[in-house]
């Protein structure tokens, strides 16, 4: 299988090297473009081949010229399948949602073990997630859970349209909580594999195909309230 390819964008030059020098010790990345803010990255993207650009940019939000929600906006819009993954000490609410409405595929906080942010790197490729940190994702849930629904709230057993087993509900759950497949798992006692056909079978289910989409669904049914 062939790597990753991955750009790392930062205004903060001793941080954004740390990041490189520790992916490299993971073969299955490799880092393509380095810039420190996003008007460089989208300046020197600009001058890569379809086949040299990233797959997924790792992201910092506060930089000087272009800050990283507004490239993630030009971005998108020009290279649609480009994935971004917000990388940032920010957990503030209107810098979640405004990454997220701009077209980022993740967000993780920069105290991350640098395994996980591989990890999610990895998801985001192989299997479409949104990766959040854990901290992130509870946020993201409580402002969801805060927003007026548009449906009528029905508990599990009485709102069947979606036909999810106990298994898949249970499993729903403990997305919703913020836990990764390994996480899962390790808690439900099957191998990561299951996990991922459960989810795979969930997404299906729901008609949707990330695990934003798939919490959305839950919190406006109120499952698990």
């Amino acid at each position: 299988m062939s790597s990753i390819r991955v750009a790392i964008v930062d205004d903060k030059r001793l941080l954004r090297e740390a990041l490189v020098n520790n992916i490299a010790n993971y073969k299955e990345i490799e880092v393509v473009l380095q810039a420190g803010d996003g008007m460089d990255f989208l300046n020197d993207l600009a001058g890569l081949r379809a086949e040299d650009r990233p797959q997924v940019v790792l992201m910092d939000i506060e930089m000087p010229v272009m800050n990283g929600i507004e490239a993630v906006m030009i971005a998108k819009d020009r290279y649609p399948d480009m994935h971004f993954l917000m990388l940032t000490v920010f957990d503030d609410d209107d810098k979640l949602f405004d990454a997220i409405k701009a077209g980022a595929d993740g967000y993780l906080l920069k105290d991350e073990k640098v395994s996980n942010i591989v990890k999610a790197i990895a998801e985001i490729v192989h299997e479409g997630g949104v990766p959040m940190s854990p901290r992130i994702a509870r946020k993201a849930l409580g402002l969801l859970r805060n927003k007026p629904e548009t449906v009528e709230p029905a508990s599990p057993a009485a709102d069947n349209e979606y036909a999810l087993s106990a298994r898949e509900m249970e499993i729903l759950n403990r997305i919703v909580d913020g836990l990764n497949y390994q996480e899962i798992g390790e808690r439900l006692f099957i191998s990561p594999h299951t996990v991922r056909k459960h989810i795979a079978n969930i997404y299906e289910k729901l008609h949707v195909s990330n695990k934003a989409s798939a919490i959305k669904v839950a919190t406006q049914k109120k499952w698990f309230n």
